[in-house]
């Protein structure tokens, strides 16, 4: 069934599929205007997985010259496990070799230890630490880089 989910470019109309996600998913969730203004921006990627016409999942990526950010990567809480996530990470890094990034960046939660593994599966290693980085609950934040390798 992995192989039916398809990944393409988030498009405006996604977005009310994308923040039931995203509410399902975060304690601080993002609004609805960040997406939308995202979406209008020429340095981000933002991307969706979708199966038979419904978005299980989401990446956002932005870039400022040869770095980038992984701001966020989200699946449904019934598609985790199915490699849906992976596939979103693989596609952003890819996003990021076009763009010529050189280092993409990413903060997650001590305590997500699933996403860790996800992002060290990829490469990424913990570069530093954000004390009480995180609201609802109070959290620090872990700090990880991807080198870029060339695309």
């Amino acid at each position: 069934m992995i192989d039916a989910v398809s990944i393409r470019p988030m498009q405006l109309a996604d977005v009310p599929r994308v923040m039931e996600i995203e509410l399902q998913c975060f304690t601080m969730p993002w609004s609805e205007a960040t997406f939308r203004g995202l979406l209008r921006r020429s340095d981000a990627d933002l991307y969706v997985a979708e199966f038979e016409q419904d978005v299980v999942g989401y990446s956002v990526f932005w870039s400022v010259l040869d770095q980038g950010e992984l701001g966020n990567v989200s699946v449904a809480p019934d598609w985790r496990g199915r490699g849906i996530g992976e596939r979103l990470v693989k596609t952003v890094l890819g996003a990021a070799s076009r763009r010529g990034v050189r280092e993409v960046f990413l903060e997650v939660r001590v305590s997500n230890t699933a996403a860790q593994q996800l992002y060290e599966r990829h490469g990424f290693t913990q570069v530093g630490r954000r004390r009480n980085y995180y609201l609802e609950p109070v959290e620090d934040a872990l700090v990880m880089r991807h080198q870029v390798g060339p695309g």
